[in-house]
């Protein structure tokens, strides 16, 4: 597999939260390839079961395909299209930015920016309710071709990078998705220790739903989010942020099972995969909090992949830490550290 390509053909398609079924799309035409029940559904999450024997323990695997974006709120009399954010899309990175309006029709438009020499505060950080996207249209043009509640991503290409790394829109957390697809094409043809479900969730961006209603039906006996976590950046501390190319990053938390932790590190270790420790000393803002607490408790591990510039449209990561992931991930099913 050709993590690269993947991971591109992932990011292509937009899938704002609640919007996300061209997104689910996308990575269920690569899941089917090794669960060939996969399906997208009702919620817009991708999920796919492969149970080989019922005494084995369930493991879910799981990844959101959602991204942060904007909606559509209002159009004015001038023919502005006033919005608001879906998930927390970084307002700095929005003044000037290119987007589209996802409508009957692909809309182009520019977030209206007040040039600096005007301004009383160039620090300034736009508000929510300040934001405005110029299309070039009247009000009346714009309302045949796009409608309230439709979805608006900022336009941004996927870049190879030197050294291995990639800047795209929507690395989080198809990244996640990515890996775990990685980790599903080294375990082909391999016996595993456990029974395996995969879902990529919608809507975490927006509180978690999609992994809350799968997880509950899913119920398995254990599980491992994927996700993105901050990427180390000029200026900023190591208790904070984590190396790109330092490997896969293994969380510890309150809300996360420990054991399941050690399991992880003692394999990272012995199988030589890079990896990285995460503290976090409260909840881990990911889906593994939330499937941690399904019906009656479920014991969660989370593995993240260094990003920078989180929620922009310049999201940067290298493609050696999802290959490390998935690695740990394939190496964990097939349980053959002692652990």
């Amino acid at each position: 597999m050709n993590i690269k390509e993947t991971l591109k053909l992932l990011c292509e398609p937009v899938g704002v939260a609640g919007n996300e079924f061209a997104a689910s799309e996308a990575a269920l035409k690569l899941l089917l390839q090794f669960m060939p029940n996969a399906e997208i559904d009702k919620f817009g999450t991708v999920v796919g079961i492969l149970e080989t024997d019922e005494k084995l323990p369930l493991l879910l695997l799981d990844a959101h395909i959602d991204e942060v974006g904007m909606i559509v709120n209002f159009i004015d009399e001038k023919g502005f299209v006033k919005v608001g954010r879906v998930g927390g899309i970084d307002r700095r990175a929005l003044p000037a930015a290119q987007v589209t309006i996802h409508g009957k029709k692909p809309v182009k438009g520019v977030v209206c920016a007040l040039p600096p020499h005007v301004q009383k505060d160039e620090n300034k950080v736009l508000k929510e309710e300040e934001i405005a996207i110029d299309c070039g249209y009247s009000k009346n043009e714009l309302e045949e071709l796009i409608s309230l509640g439709d979805s608006i991503t900022i336009d941004a290409r996927f870049t190879e990078l030197q050294n291995g790394k990639i800047n795209a829109r929507a690395l989080d957390d198809r990244a996640g998705v990515c890996a775990i697809l990685y980790a599903l094409n080294l375990l082909k043809n391999k016996k595993l220790k456990y029974n395996l479900a995969v879902t990529f969730s919608s809507q975490e961006e927006i509180g978690l739903r999609g992994a809350a209603i799968s997880a509950y039906n899913i119920n398995p006996d254990l599980a491992i989010a994927v996700d993105v976590s901050y990427g180390n950046y000029p200026g900023s501390t190591e208790n904070e942020t984590w190396k790109l190319g330092e490997g896969v990053m293994l969380g510890i938390a309150p809300t996360l099972d420990r054991n399941l932790f050690e399991r992880m590190k003692n394999i990272a270790i012995n199988k030589k995969i890079k990896h990285q420790i995460e503290v976090m000393n409260s909840k881990t803002s990911t889906n593994a909090d939330i499937i941690g607490m399904s019906r009656k408790g479920v014991r969660c591990a989370l593995l993240s992949i260094p990003l920078r510039n989180m929620h922009t449209p310049a999201e940067t990561l290298q493609l050696s830490d999802i290959e490390a992931t998935g690695q740990l991930i394939a190496e964990f099913m097939r349980g053959e550290i002692d652990d």
